[in-house]
């Protein structure tokens, strides 16, 4: 299978769409402001203890308190108490745990109140980003994720991905972490480290150990609500997590990311480097792909498939709802138990892609059409399972009931990725009111001429409708040549597929759109 990496990235923020075999199956949209990522590490203050909850709430600088469970804290939660002490204290020299002596477990069934207490300081990690009305999720179990290995402070165990199956592997992988591991950092061993020598895993711990060590530094100087380590960014991230020699392309749009993935590549993977493209088209990089066209048919409430079969996902506060549907159409000579069958396995597999497309997590129920046969429903359900294993995320997914329902629980730490795909109509932009069309290029001249003279633009890029476009390009003595005539100011005008027949957008030089 061949994956792709296709990266859209404007001032405002960066997008990725993830193909496989032309196929997306996950879209992320980063904001480049966005300072709660999954596995930053904070300094941060109780604000207060909640014995109800056996919980804590934390200050680390967001608008809504972060979340700190009793359970969450990790059991050595007092050595890393006693290390941070040191650290912000000036009495630990360096970063390095080998002369250290590592306090003993918390007790599992304790109470918050036990180790926590109003302004005291803690160093935590993100564990969830905030979604909705709720702040971030954290822990004090602090580890740092590499491409091979991943590091836990305060720990000596060494453990071995369940994904490595062969015995013989994994007592190589552990005899040699445990070799190079250093004094008082636990190690996990990631699956990608299958097969992998010495010098690569060594050179993923040292670096692991240069992050922990960026920690101290700020922590020395350092007063809560304070950022001590930031997560790699999502592109980084995935290339972390998923880059294989199955990936033969990862495109871009904006030269100064392409030489960062480059130089990122070249230090994980030196011998994928070439699979990095710029593009450099004047056509949009997602709509040059067909990016824009699958966005637009995957997301929604309906969603169509082969046949004519189709799914509709509803969302509530407390779960996600599927409903399977065959659309009324039937595979000609079958009977209602196959056709059923039929429809529900295609369906698996789209559910599979769905659940990593919008990222949704927490409890999904699934309406299936009801099978009879047993063992029609036992291949449904090893169906799912193998549709799922591709989902990095961790997940659970219960057998059918005997009402055709297909439960799913899935890891949620982000936010779902909502794409409205519904597009407002071209006549009334939504209102029930007409907007009279003929005014539609006077408009446009007269936000032209408010930005040319009161905000002294020197050019700006018109986006439009193809049609518009065509409209108003087209000719000896375009419209386009008589503004230029006009206002004595370049205008670059270019058409965008997924806009709507009255929908404008104007573009400063840096790409950066101008709000009026």
């Amino acid at each position: 299978m061949n994956s792709e990496l296709v990266i859209d990235s404007t001032p405002e923020e960066v997008q990725i769409a993830l193909l496989e075999d032309k196929r997306l199956v996950e879209f992320n949209s980063e904001k480049k402001d966005n300072n709660f990522s999954v596995g930053d590490i904070y300094l941060g203050r109780i604000r207060k203890a909640m014995p109800g909850l056996n919980a804590a709430f934390v200050d680390v600088g967001y608008e809504k308190d972060a979340f700190l469970h009793y359970l969450d804290l990790g059991p050595q939660f007092q050595s890393l108490q006693k290390y941070l002490k040191l650290a912000t204290g000036g009495k630990a020299k360096d970063a390095s745990l080998n002369n250290f002596n590592l306090e003993k477990d918390i007790d599992k069934g304790g109470k918050i109140t036990q180790v926590l207490a109003a302004n005291q300081w803690v160093m935590v990690q993100i564990a969830k980003e905030p979604i909705s009305t709720k702040g971030p999720r954290i822990t004090s179990d602090i580890s740092l994720a590499g491409r091979f290995v991943v590091m836990v402070p305060f720990s000596n165990t060494v453990s071995i991905s369940q994904k490595i199956k062969s015995s013989e592997e994994r007592n190589r992988l552990k005899r040699l972490v445990t070799s190079i591991k250093p004094k008082n950092f636990g190690l996990i061993v990631r699956t990608v480290a299958d097969g992998k020598k010495v010098a690569e895993i060594d050179k993923d711990i040292q670096d692991l150990l240069s992050k922990w060590n960026q920690c101290f530094e700020l922590l020395k100087t350092s007063k809560p609500p304070q950022k001590l380590l930031g997560e790699m960014d999502r592109t980084s991230t995935i290339l972390r997590d998923m880059l294989t020699p199955g990936f033969n392309s990862i495109t871009v749009n904006d030269q100064v990311f392409y030489e960062e993935i480059r130089t990122y590549i070249r230090t994980i993977s030196p011998e994928q480097e070439q699979i990095v493209k710029l593009h450099k088209g004047r056509v949009p990089i997602f709509e040059h792909l067909g990016i824009d066209k699958q966005i637009k048919s995957v997301f929604g409430k309906t969603v169509n498939m082969q046949n004519g079969a189709y799914l509709i996902i509803e969302h509530t506060e407390a779960l996600h709802v599927i409903d399977v549907n065959s659309g009324g159409r039937t595979k000609a000579g079958a009977d209602q138990e196959n056709n059923a069958l039929h429809v529900n396995l295609m369906a698996a597999k789209e559910i599979a892609r769905q659940l990593r497309l919008r990222d949704m997590g927490g409890i999904i129920v699934v309406d299936f059409i009801d099978l009879q046969d047993p063992s029609h429903k036992k291949e449904l359900f090893n169906t799912i399972k193998a549709e799922m294993k591709r989902d990095r995320a961790k997940h659970t997914i219960l057998p059918p009931t005997k009402f055709g329902l297909v439960q799913i629980t899935r890891q949620r730490v982000r936010p779902e990725t909502k794409i409205i795909t519904a597009e407002k109509c071209p006549a009334c932009e939504g209102t029930g009111e007409v907007k009279a069309t003929i005014l539609l290029i006077d408009d446009i001249k007269n936000n032209l001429r408010y930005i040319f003279n009161e905000q002294n633009e020197k050019s700006l890029t018109l986006k439009v409708h193809p049609y518009v476009e065509a409209y108003l390009t087209k000719g000896l003595f375009s419209i386009r040549w008589k503004w230029f005539r006009e206002f004595k100011r370049q205008i670059k005008i270019e058409p965008v597929n997924s806009y709507h027949l009255m929908e404008f957008h104007f573009f400063n030089k840096g790409g950066e759109e101008i709000k009026i």
